[in-house]
């Protein structure tokens, strides 16, 4: 399960890092094209936001398995340990729940769009919907693979790419 875990969590890290790259370097020469030749590509800014519709769903994932989401969490600490445990265990039902329903809806959403296609790349808006429940699909894998830990000792996995800690000190 570890193997699986790390391959998952470097491929996801890697469809994000490819995503924003490719994103920027669309941003970029939109950006100089537009000032040194006063024309732009008419698909630049279209492709951009949708990239960032997918950067958002799978980029949800990651940000979650390292506790980085916001929460507020001064009820949890003044419980007695058991009821705290208790409280997560009802988050972690509520949690997966919530992205059960947006797998499926979102697949709903994508089936009710496949028809309709965007204005400049003329695709199906299914594509861009599809963010949606693939984006949960891969942020619930990333929650059954920490919710023991979150549950039993509100612990979020750490390494150096990522400190939720020190992320929320700033």
């Amino acid at each position: 399960m570890k193997t699986f875990e790390r391959y998952f969590l470097a491929t996801n890290r890697w469809m994000l890092i490819v995503m924003l790259a490719v994103m920027s370097v669309i941003i970029f020469a939109n950006v100089v094209l537009r000032y040194t030749t006063s024309q732009s590509i008419e698909w630049a800014e279209e492709v951009a936001r949708h990239m960032m519709i997918w950067l958002t769903f799978i980029g949800c994932g990651p940000v979650l398995r390292y506790g980085g989401h916001i929460a507020v969490e001064n009820l949890q600490d003044s419980l007695p340990r058991p009821v705290a445990i208790a409280m997560r265990a009802v988050i972690a039902v509520l949690l997966t729940g919530l992205f059960v329903f947006c797998i499926w809806f979102g697949l709903e959403y994508m089936d009710r769009t496949q028809y309709q296609q965007t204005p400049a790349t003329q695709i199906s808006f299914a594509y861009i919907y599809a963010a949606l429940p693939i984006g949960m699909a891969m942020t619930l894998i990333h929650w059954l693979l920490i919710v023991r830990d979150y549950v039993v000792d509100r612990q979020f996995p750490s390494d150096a790419h990522f400190d939720a800690t020190a992320s929320a000190s700033l």
